[in-house]
């Protein structure tokens, strides 16, 4: 079957199309034939071989890490799915490679697409909206009446965050670029701070949450807009002890993640918060249970552009160079 794999870590250049062969499929997997598949900047993250210190993948590497298509063929095991079926997945972190014609994935990890949503709207949801799910229900535990502060809010998993945020009850704050003010008050943020004429730290305070995807100065000063007692969660800053120890990092690794965000949780501790690193899981249950938001209308995609699958290597150029005004973009294989 057809893929695009990364052969080196690097830049662009270590990554090409190629035949590769078809999946083997195990006891409880299900075969799915890709419709559709999203880009991620963790696909180049992975790519450029940012975290190969806790991913040790085997090159070549086939890569993509969202998807949605059809079922054609279920291991002897599968008990939930069927022949047919349309799904949606965000594999397993050992078991990626979205960006090829078939892909097989535990049952675990998959569930029913939401009937509202095309092929292309369902490949560009999976890890960001697992990811914002992991962050504001499962970490958080977000409340009616809670303050949270999304950044980059017109982003991939931004527009995602403060949609989720709102149907949670919570009053949203985001902050997104002057053109894309008004689409993030759209998605349901009640305040939305312009970043490049405004500074939130001027304008928020007494935040419960922030849920911050830029890391860097952007997450230390996201910390004074806390509350005592609130929490920052980030999916771009330094790796904490506490997901070395969900990783089952060694002695050496879990020092070195330690050491890495040893500044950022004493500025925590020292204004009475709390910061952690998120890397979101597979989890086919979590999916399902965003599919009634969905299909309520309460969660809908934003796609930015659809490239076909040919074009899988200027599909990541055109998300790593910025070029996405707002929200996912997506490579179809039909």
């Amino acid at each position: 079957m057809k893929a695009f794999m990364v052969e080196k870590y690097g830049d662009a250049t270590g990554m090409r199309a190629a035949e590769v062969p078809d999946p083997q499929v195990g006891a409880e997997d299900v075969l799915v034939q890709i419709h559709a598949a999203g880009v991620n900047p963790l696909d180049i993250r992975i790519r450029n071989g940012d975290f190969k210190a806790f991913l040790p993948y085997r090159l070549p590497l086939v890569l993509g890490n969202d998807l949605a298509g059809t079922v054609v063929r279920t291991g002897p095991e599968v008990t939930r799915f069927a022949v047919g079926d349309e799904v949606w997945a965000r594999p397993d972190k050992d078991r990626i490679g979205t960006f090829a014609e078939q892909l097989a994935v535990h049952q675990d990890d998959l569930a029913l697409k939401p009937a509202t949503l095309t092929m292309d709207e369902a490949a560009s949801l999976p890890l960001v909206a697992l990811t914002a799910w992991q962050a504001l229900v499962e970490r958080a535990q977000v409340r009616p009446g809670q303050k949270v502060l999304v950044h980059a809010g017109a982003g991939g998993l931004g527009s995602i965050a403060v949609q989720l945020a709102k149907a949670l009850g919570a009053h949203v704050a985001a902050t997104a670029s002057t053109a894309k003010v008004d689409l993030v008050r759209e998605l349901g943020a009640d305040e939305v701070v312009d970043h490049r004429t405004q500074d939130f730290t001027e304008l928020l305070d007494g935040y419960d949450v922030v849920l911050d995807s830029l890391g860097g100065e952007n997450l230390a000063r996201s910390l004074r807009v806390l509350k005592p007692g609130g929490q920052a969660i980030s999916v771009a800053g330094p790796p904490d002890p506490s997901f070395a120890r969900e990783l089952g990092a060694n002695p050496v690794l879990r020092l070195a993640m330690t050491a890495l965000s040893a500044r950022t949780r004493r500025q925590a501790k020292r204004l009475g918060v709390t910061y952690s690193f998120l890397f979101m899981k597979a989890d086919g249950a979590q999916l399902r249970r965003l599919t009634p938001l969905i299909d309520a209308g309460k969660i809908r995609p934003l796609v930015d552009r659809v490239f076909p699958f040919a074009e899988t290597l200027q599909a990541m150029e055109y998300v790593e160079k910025g070029r996405a005004k707002a929200g996912k973009v997506v490579v179809s294989m039909t």
